[in-house]
């Protein structure tokens, strides 16, 4: 391990040489390296062919020979002994070496929530290691009171033992505190060191006994966890009130309670060398296709990252690699109800440790603008409500393009509607005008986002008094600028999938720009690579413009039609399901 070096600040000094001043006092100020990017690279090999006279009997005398900086460089540069202990994985016998173990592994006695006690159980020496926040006092305590009536005797025949019968006397040793002292529910053996400090980071504790070489794992953990309230992205007027939160086992054991089917399969891994990010894959093993579950399986396990903070969003783009396309590969949902509904339908899922919000895959660009509140009202209701968010998506895309092309070439306009178009032109053009209006409505979305909730109502008037209405009144804009352009704002708001809405924001954009400039041919060429781009982009295999291109009839007609739930008899094809019935026969 290299030693790192600590950039220290150079005093200016007037009237007088700054080199000839620190011989006179005998100092040197130590010269960084810099590369061509202006980090800080290591210069040690440049030091040691310095002489430096002061450093032994500076060391010898017990001082320091740069001060600040050389026990800085003490307290980073690691011993042999150091090196060796960082690298030991076994669990030693004696607690001395295993506590040094651990002061150079996980930080003992440097990090205050790294917590090692140590108590004594019917004569036998017993340490505990946990991490303090994660440690649940409850569990813990049960625990340490049956403890408390452990007797003596395994100790006394320890003592009376032969050579022989050490391996079965810690054998019987660690079996007696797994199966009859611990009273837990969870509790496994492990022999290696690392598998204890994995088990305690993830909110677990270990039970380490001197003079054995294994330890107890007790999966006692209490993690910092909101209530599983209504997502705000996904309200509805009827239904479950209740979402997925940070906790990765409080969200499976959500999907859990609402599929009972023993074949719904939950395979645990982990990402991220240094986060050791849980991951949790979730399909229905009859249902879901195989092949998919294995491409999924085997995208996780060639993550190689040091790690995911970020949760589910660092894992979209490590597994799918969509690069620079702007438009969702995958489908985020905060509900535990809209998760099963596609896990029955043949669909995989992917949760990831602390984030609400599972991935469903594979899906289409289809998947993303259905809500669940068409589901929950009659299907008619719901099919209403589907057309009216179908037009408004389409408004979001296409509505500010065509009104430009109509008042930039006012010939294509048919008959009848001769009343669109500005009365009178304002001071700035009007793709500046759109331009400005577009990037202001990202502005206040924004705004809107870090304004607490008691100031966003004033942010809003503001918005809309003053400055909307004052820019119109002004001649700076027109007035249909703003209409259209709030229709199509309501039309992105009302886009279920927040990713779809932005990536349609950034569509329509684009769209605009090509008709300002190329008038129709603009609009017309615009258009169509939109659709070819989105008809070339696959989500693990499957056609994202699914069923249009290529085209199958039937699922069309589910997708504009909401169907009524008994008529429903079959899966969707895209997932290739492998059991495509939805209402088996006896």
């Amino acid at each position: 391990m290299k030693p790192y070096k600590r950039a220290k600040l150079l005093r200016v000094r007037t009237g007088s040489d700054p080199e000839k001043e620190d011989r006179q006092n005998g100092k040197s100020e130590e010269k960084l390296a810099i590369d061509s990017e202006g980090n800080i690279i290591d210069n040690s090999e440049t030091e040691s062919e310095m002489p430096q006279p002061h450093i032994e009997s500076e060391a010898s005398s017990g001082g320091s020979p740069k001060g600040e900086s050389g026990s800085f460089h003490q307290e980073w540069t690691l011993t042999e002994e150091e090196r060796e202990l960082m690298k030991d994985t076994s669990i030693s016998k004696d607690f001395g070496r295993l506590k040094r173990q651990l002061e150079e592994q996980v930080g003992l006695n440097k990090s205050f929530d790294v917590v090692f006690r140590e108590m004594v159980f019917g004569g036998q020496n017993t340490g505990i290691f946990y991490y303090n926040g994660f440690a649940k006092d409850t569990v813990l305590t049960d625990i340490l009171v049956r403890l408390s009536y452990a007797d003596q005797r395994h100790q006394d025949d320890g003592h009376t033992a032969g050579q022989g019968d050490r391996g079965k006397e810690q054998s019987d040793v660690i079996a007696l505190f797994e199966q009859a002292l611990i009273p837990h529910i969870q509790v496994t053996k492990t022999k290696k060191l690392k598998e204890a400090i994995d088990h305690a980071a993830i909110g677990g504790t270990a039970f380490f006994f001197e003079g054995y070489e294994e330890a107890v794992l007790v999966d006692a953990k209490s993690f910092p966890v909101r209530s599983t309230e209504e997502p705000d992205l996904e309200r509805v007027v009827r239904g479950s009130r209740d979402g997925f939160v940070e906790t990765l086992l409080t969200n499976v054991t959500l999907v859990r309670r609402r599929i009972r089917d023993p074949r719904l399969k939950l395979e645990i891994t982990q990402a991220g060398k240094r986060t050791q990010t849980d991951i949790c894959i979730g399909y229905i093993q009859d249902i879901c296709d195989k092949n998919l579950v294995e491409a999924v399986r085997d995208k996780i396990q060639q993550v190689d990252v040091d790690g995911m903070p970020l949760a589910e969003k660092q894992l979209e783009e490590a597994i799918i690699g969509k690069g620079w396309n702007p438009y969702p590969m995958v489908r985020f949902s905060e509900r535990p109800d809209v998760v099963s509904a596609h896990l029955l339908e043949g669909h995989l899922i992917v949760f990831v440790d602390t984030s609400p919000s599972v991935m469903i895959l594979p899906t289409t660009f289809f998947h993303h603008v259905q809500h669940a509140e068409e589901y929950r009202q009659t299907p008619l209701t719901g099919t209403y409500l589907r057309w009216v968010r179908f037009f408004g998506i389409a408004a979001s895309l296409f509505l500010l393009p065509l009104w430009m092309l109509m008042v930039i070439a006012p010939e294509l306009k048919p008959a009848g509607l001769d009343f669109i178009g500005p009365q009178k032109e304002g001071k700035i053009p009007l793709l500046g005008q759109f331009l400005i209006a577009e990037f202001g409505l990202d502005l206040m979305r924004m705004a809107a986002i870090h304004t607490p909730t008691p100031l966003a109502t004033a942010m809003g008037l503001v918005a809309a008094i003053l400055i909307g209405d004052v820019a119109v009144k002004s001649g700076l804009f027109v007035n249909e600028v703003i209409l259209y352009l709030a229709v199509a704002a309501v039309g992105t708001f009302a886009t279920p999938s927040y990713e779809l809405s932005l990536a349609n924001r950034l569509a329509r954009l684009g769209l605009l720009l090509a008709t300002a400039v190329f008038k129709v041919p603009g609009l017309v060429i615009g258009s169509t690579l939109l659709v070819l781009m989105l008809a070339l982009q696959r989500s693990y295999n499957t056609p994202y413009l699914w069923p249009v291109i290529p085209f199958n009839g039937k699922a069309l007609a589910d997708i504009i039609i909401r169907r009524p739930f008994m008529s429903m008899k079959t899966r969707l094809s895209i997932t290739k399901p492998t059991d495509r019935t939805r209402q088996p026969q006896p």
